[in-house]
């Protein structure tokens, strides 16, 4: 705890720290709650992982612009409250700047939000709220001065994941083609039957027809807040806000929130794409994005529900075949089960492609 009341102490806080506890079970960075002594502010203290975010000075840099656009814009909206309803960072006394780097290690501070919680419930009520939000994110940032960078370059990039498979066939590291009884080609040909279409969104930007936006990237429930009364308050874990597709936003909620089993599920017979979810998050989102969405962005989204289960399957397999070197894995044929899980989940959303954009053309 010393260290920590050393890092924390760097920060201009208001108050004096009574003490600093970990906080919740975030699995990239290490997270704290730096509570304050009489009526300051409490804090987030958080030593934000450099080997996933490996610049971090771009990474905060990025934050800082669109939670200082988001509180002008809500500001002129004349809302009240407004550190409980976008993040604010608090600048290191001596350089001014959000991030600090300390014995090799970087860190940061926001304000706590307080008598706010998060959920994990994934339901159409649950949904909706989480359309309706990610989508007014966008909005807010669609008209943001300035140019953000990628966190994470290329990280919803399809045709770049398609080149890593094929290299990762190519090189076969771990010889598990080699060893192949019939399986793996079989997936492999399937992939190669879809590949092309899946990776229409990196065409049709080239073409000028699809726009980037300023997307979160993260898109999950317990990425919002709520007050004690159920609404939402703010969208939280902006390190992967950048430039992006909205199909990013869209895609990445529905390919965990829509399956009827979670990613790694052996039982992939079982998969199937949840119709009810689709529809409460689409309708939650249609609303949240009606000021800026292109005809084009909003024709594709169906597109888009079938794209990430589609690319989430290609990286699994690929990471089997490359001998497991990225993901953690509890068993040696994990990545295969997910490969399986996902490439189920990806068909049941296809067959599902005339029921969406029926859908999405009544909302």
């Amino acid at each position: 705890m010393e260290e920590l009341i050393r890092i924390a102490s760097r920060f201009a806080l208001e108050g004096n720290i009574a003490e600093i506890k970990p906080l919740g079970n975030g699995l990239i960075n290490d997270t704290f709650k730096v509570t304050t002594e009489g009526a300051a502010p409490d804090y987030v203290l958080q030593r934000i992982n450099n080997a996933i975010f490996q610049d971090v000075e771009l990474l905060q840099n990025n934050i800082v612009a669109v939670t200082s656009h988001i509180r002008r814009k809500l500001e002129a909206a004349g809302e009240t409250d407004l550190d409980r309803k976008v993040l604010r960072f608090i600048p290191v006394k001596d350089s001014g700047k959000t991030w600090l780097l300390e014995d090799g290690k970087y860190w940061r501070i926001s304000v706590f939000i307080p008598d706010a919680k998060t959920y994990e419930t994934v339901n159409p009520e649950f949904s909706r709220y989480a359309g309706k939000a990610f989508g007014e994110f966008e909005a807010m940032l669609a008209d943001i001065p300035g140019k953000l960078g990628e966190t994470i370059p290329d990280f919803h990039n399809m045709e770049l994941r398609m080149r890593q498979l094929r290299e990762a066939v190519a090189a076969d590291a771990a010889g598990r083609l080699a060893a192949d009884t019939g399986e793996l080609k079989a997936i492999l040909a399937e992939i190669d039957r879809h590949g092309e279409e899946m990776c229409k969104a990196e065409r049709m930007y080239r073409e000028g027809i699809l726009p980037k936006r300023i997307c979160h990237c993260d898109t999950k429930v317990n990425n919002m807040m709520f007050d004690q009364d159920g609404n939402v308050l703010c969208v939280i874990d902006l390190d992967t806000v950048m430039p992006s597709f909205v199909f990013s936003d869209f895609g990445d909620f529905l390919r965990t929130a829509a399956n009827t089993l979670p990613e790694d599920d052996p039982d992939w017979e079982h998969v199937a794409f949840k119709m009810d979810i689709f529809k409460a998050f689409s309708e939650g989102y249609i609303a949240g994005t009606k000021s800026f969405l292109t005809p084009v962005e909003r024709e594709n989204l169906p597109y888009a529900a079938c794209l990430f289960p589609f690319m989430q399957a290609v990286r699994f397999f690929a990471d089997y075949i490359n001998g497991d070197t990225y993901y953690k894995i509890k068993y040696p044929e994990h990545n295969l089960v997910r490969t399986r899980n996902q490439m189920a989940l990806f068909r049941s959303a296809l067959a599902a492609v005339p029921e969406m954009s029926a859908w999405i053309a009544s909302l």
